[in-house]
């Protein structure tokens, strides 16, 4: 005999919908936290503070993220949600003060950025205006000398050690890139200073010796950078070449650095921006000039550089205006560099071949 159920079985209350954490949740901890930041830093400090707000913001983002996300998901998306906001804050850490050092350069150098500036120098002149224009000079001519010696000097160097580099000679000079990379840029400096007064006598100052100082601070970058670059060809395009009876050196030239050009372009524009702000070396080796100079052979050579440096070290009569035209240097070296990544980006896309475009 049969038994049916009428009713149904009592299986308790239904689980909640499982709540994800998204973007609008996150964004809205994140303003909470950053509110409650503003509000402890103020209590514990009596006035508020950028750095102890930030601070105090991010714990409490982390601290809330991972409470809620624990509640609402798991501990597995929980611990996901941390790291992310731990990666985040890193990031974060390292973009705001090149933020802070470029809002400051634009905003203090703004105020002499002018026709005036790019077009007299300080001949003559004690207290307000002048401009850079000898200094812009300089700084072109000192850093096309160093390119002019550094850039083929190391992309040769570069091209032995992947394509014909084997043995003692090759991990040598290996190793003395490397401790090229690390050298300090005064010691390039007296080095290029020692150099030339061996053949025109003490005190020398020129264009020419600040060019070799930067070139020795450059080569290293330039060998380093294009030797990664050059490795990254792959060995099937070489093959290729051989197969079809090519000879190496022509092999290297048509297809191996065309492939890797645009590394190598990369690599000698952060070589150039790396030496285009030196001062030191050229402080020893270039000197000092209130005039426009362009003869590297001969004669002091101010850059933008030693301009901004001796604008704070040395203002005249008001100060203001020194340190305006320094600021407005450092603007101006800035803005070149920012240049050179531009260029290099477009040499790059035109001279990639055009199978990689």
């Amino acid at each position: 005999m049969g038994v049916t159920l009428d009713h149904k079985m009592d299986l308790g209350p239904e689980p909640l919908p499982q709540i994800k954490v998204d973007r609008k949740i996150v964004a809205a901890v994140a303003v909470s936290s950053t509110l409650a930041g503003v509000v402890i830093s103020l209590l514990l400090m009596g006035r508020f503070s950028i750095a102890m707000t930030m601070l105090l913001s991010f714990i409490m983002y982390l601290i809330s993220i991972y409470a809620l996300t624990r509640k609402l998901e798991d501990a597995r998306e929980a611990s996901n949600k941390l790291m992310a906001g731990v990666v985040t804050g890193s990031f974060a850490l390292i973009v705001f003060p090149l933020v802070s050092v470029l809002w400051t350069v634009v905003s203090k150098g703004a105020a002499r950025f002018d026709t005036m500036f790019f077009s007299e120098s300080l001949r003559n002149v004690l207290g307000d205006g002048g401009g850079g224009q000898h200094a812009i000079a300089g700084t072109l001519i000192v850093t096309g000398i160093a390119a002019v010696l550094s850039v083929p000097i190391g992309i040769m160097v570069a091209v032995y050690l992947v394509e014909y580099g084997r043995g003692p000679l090759a991990k040598a000079v290996t190793r003395m890139v490397d401790v090229m990379t690390g050298i300090p840029s005064i010691v390039a400096g007296l080095f290029a200073y020692a150099l030339f007064v061996l053949f025109t006598g003490p005190g020398h100052r020129s264009g020419m010796a600040g060019g070799v100082a930067l070139a020795v601070l450059m080569m290293p970058i330039v060998v380093r950078t294009s030797e990664e670059m050059l490795r990254l060809v792959p060995n099937e395009l070489r093959e290729a070449s051989y197969a079809l009876g090519v000879t190496k050196w022509r092999t290297i030239v048509k297809v191996v650095i065309p492939t890797a050009i645009a590394g190598i372009l990369t690599g000698v524009t952060l070589a150039i921006a790396r030496v285009v702000g030196e001062t030191a070396p050229l402080l020893v080796t270039a000197g000092l000039a209130d005039s426009l100079h362009t003869d590297p052979f001969s004669g002091r050579m101010t850059t933008l550089a030693t301009m901004a440096y001796y604008s704070y070290k040395t203002p005249g009569v008001p100060p203001q205006a020194s340190y305006d035209r320094g600021w407005t240097a450092a603007l101006v070296l800035v803005l070149i560099v920012a240049l050179l990544f531009a260029i290099a980006r477009l040499l790059a896309r035109v001279l990639k071949p055009k199978g990689l475009r």
